[in-house]
């Protein structure tokens, strides 16, 4: 396909044109050299055509692009259109890794507690109790449940005053990316007070001529009922879902047609701190403790500490939101971090990232609307990304929280072999793939890299009720998925 030109520096040409003269079998053949050099620059040395060719096999729409730099010098190996902007997708989330670990530290976890301000006495709080969120991106209603617990072990069994909620820790924000669905599970709320990913369980069961609809917020080891959530099931074919919020109540309804005998499926929450208080209420009245009605609180007052939960250290909380590209926990660790420099708004947030990325790798092509990469309109370059995670990377920690890329079928390979090790984060829009991380080669020379295949025009024309899943996107999706993959074997 037309596309942008593929450029190798002259000091990996001579080395691939070392082996040349064998033909061009050769992926899987050793590099040697007529010429002294200090070191082996081996597997990064696909030739250009054998990479353009790859590009043109895949036949898919948009923009390839790519960078591979040694990881110690920096020096690019090849590149193809690695100062073309594009999309990141959750590759972002890589950035945001950066981010967070400069700006909140390796040892930074975030608390979530049960304040008193008042007394207890006989079992009574005599004063108002007070769930504080402290912006934990991880918090689940097990971790409620456990809280519920130890209030009740406190000896705990009523309130004088009132039931708050408080999530003034982080600005809110009511949906990451305001284009997508509204049903989207992936593109929830964000605050300083979250819950199961802000996410909560819709499921039903076929009943005589209707269904039994109903919510809850389960987790591994509690399941609780929410009632600030309603649904309805409703006769039309489309749209299958509708969202409308009055007051402390979110509403929804569903298309019958698009009901199955029975089922669940996880939906965003707009309002996750009433969604936090009405399940700790919940969870709460099943240890003999009685609450009212959770009421929004504006700015916490001094209180005694009852209970304090306190999430995974920054480091495994990484790397799990980069394992299972949750972009939720990206929101909320980006605008953490941005919070301590003193910014207070979501695109403030973004911004600053990507000011402090332009100072912190001395290229300034970045630009950010989030920090999860779920909105279309944040830009990287390969080439940038290649700096920040080469430059950045390694002194941060960045490789052991990535995910390993496993080659699983001939085909992966191409007409190259595995390398030793891959470690990356995979970043995924309608029609924009992407992959960036770090190779270890063949030969055991370290690597850094950055592709990105993109279809902007294509992203942009799909109608806002098909986005979810747009007709031609999982066999575009797979090309470029086994693109990557033969691109990196082709280095490795």
């Amino acid at each position: 396909m037309p596309g942008p030109g593929i450029s190798l520096t002259r000091r990996m040409m001579l080395s691939g044109l070392a082996v040349g003269v064998a033909g061009r079998a050769l992926a899987d053949a050793p590099l040697t050299s007529v010429f002294p050099r200090p070191r082996s620059l081996g597997s990064g040395a696909a030739e250009p055509d054998l990479l353009e060719t790859l590009v043109a096999d895949a036949g898919f729409s948009g923009d390839v692009v790519f960078a591979l730099a040694d990881l110690k010098s920096g020096a690019l190996l090849a590149t193809r259109g690695a100062d073309l902007p594009v999309p990141p997708a959750s590759t972002a989330k890589a950035i945001t890794s950066l981010y967070a670990l400069q700006h909140l530290g390796r040892d930074h976890h975030f608390p979530t507690r049960l304040l008193a301000t008042g007394p207890v006495r006989a079992g009574r709080i005599e004063g108002d109790l007070i769930l504080e969120g402290g912006a934990d991106p991880t918090l689940t209603t097990d971790h409620l449940g456990d809280m519920a617990g130890a209030l009740a072990q406190a000896g705990v069994r009523s309130v004088g005053g009132r039931f708050l909620v408080w999530a003034g820790a982080l600005p809110y924000l009511a949906a990451i990316d305001p284009g997508q669905p509204d049903w989207l599970g992936y593109n929830p709320a964000v605050g300083g007070l979250n819950l199961n990913f802000n996410r909560v369980n819709f499921i039903w069961e076929k009943a005589g001529n209707g269904w039994q609809v109903g919510f809850d917020a389960r987790a591994e080891r509690f399941a609780p009922t929410v009632s600030m959530a309603h649904i309805e099931v409703v006769d039309r074919d489309l749209p299958v879902y509708t969202y409308a919020q009055a007051g402390r109540t979110e509403d929804w309804t569903v298309s019958k047609a698009a009901l199955n005998k029975s089922g669940s499926r996880w939906l965003p929450v707009r309002r996750p701190d009433l969604y936090a208080g009405d399940v700790f209420q919940t969870l709460a009245r099943a240890q003999g403790i009685d609450l009212p009605r959770p009421e929004v609180l504006g700015r916490v007052p001094r209180g005694q500490v009852l209970v304090e939960h306190r999430s995974d250290g920054l480091p495994e909380l990484l790397r799990l939101m980069m394992k299972y590209s949750t972009n939720m926990s990206a929101e909320a660790v980006g605008m953490a971090a941005s919070a301590k420099i003193g910014v207070t708004s979501h695109l403030g947030s973004a911004q600053a990232m990507a000011g402090w990325l332009s100072v912190a790798i001395g290229r300034g092509d970045a630009r950010f609307v989030d920090h999860s990469g779920l909105g279309g309109a944040s830009r990287v370059t390969a080439a940038g990304m290649v700096a920040a995670l080469g430059k950045l990377g390694p002194q941060a920690g960045l490789p052991e929280l990535m995910k390993d890329v496993k080659f699983k079928a001939r085909d992966d390979l191409g007409l190259g072999r595995a390398p030793q090790r891959v470690v990356a984060k995979t970043g995924t829009l309608n029609f924009v793939s992407g992959l960036a991380g770090f190779l270890t080669t063949a030969a055991g020379e370290e690597r850094v890299f950055a592709i990105y295949a993109a279809d902007v025009a294509r992203r942009d024309a799909v109608p806002p009720d098909q986005r979810e899943k747009p007709a031609g996107l999982n066999g575009w999706l797979k090309r470029a998925r086994r693109l990557q993959l033969q691109l990196l074997a082709s280095w490795g």
